[in-house]
């Protein structure tokens, strides 16, 4: 029961702790100020994490974890709507459990890298590409649909929790980020589009 309570605990730190270096950056983001936010002291926070830098490293690490078991369940998968649909499904339900975490991953796309602490993303933009099976490196009509679908599920996920109603919005994220991957379909007998299994 203890390591349950003591992963738990991490988790939520490192979800805080994620939000703040993706809001302030490594260099503005004290430890007191993660300690404050997730209610510790800075002395109980050094006991989980001894460093600024070490507790740095577990979002990332954290983040990496993530996206690796996303792209562990849908690996096997052929490429097309099913396989999107799934990974959609797991991200979403990533991003409206770990918001600091996913505003981390974003955060490297979205400020220019000035921290002199290095940013390890590539390799987890590199898996979350794997997982929609796209190649980053090559300029396609696909690439835009997979970044712009990744981008509608980071900042709906990340509204929506702050509205705190992520069931109700679940469907409709799926439904936004699949539709920006190009599967949806008009069902004849309503005026709404249906996404594609």
């Amino acid at each position: 029961m203890a390591h349950v309570h003591r992963q738990l605990v991490d988790e939520g730190i490192l979800d805080r702790a994620a939000a703040l270096f993706a809001q302030h950056g490594f260099t503005h983001t004290s430890l007191k100020t993660v300690a404050d936010a997730v209610g510790l002291s800075k002395a109980g926070l050094l006991h989980h994490y001894p460093t600024k830098e070490a507790l740095y490293q577990a979002t990332q690490q954290s983040v990496r974890a993530q996206g690796q078991r996303v792209y562990d369940q849908v690996a096997q998968m052929p490429p097309g709507p099913a396989r999107d649909r799934r990974a959609v499904e797991l991200l979403t339900d990533v991003a409206l459990d770990r918001p600091g975490l996913v505003a981390q991953a974003f955060s490297s796309l979205t400020t220019p890298p000035t921290d002199p602490q290095p940013d390890h993303l590539d390799d987890i933009a590199a898996l979350v590409f794997a997982t929609f099976a796209v190649d980053a490196a090559e300029p396609s009509e696909r690439l835009v649909r997979v970044i712009g679908a990744l981008s509608a599920l980071a900042v709906l996920s990340l509204s929506v929790n702050r509205a705190g109603d992520k069931t109700t919005w679940r469907p409709h994220i799926v439904a936004t980020c699949l539709d920006a991957l190009g599967h949806h379909r008009r069902d004849p007998s309503s005026s709404s589009p249906q996404v594609e299994a």
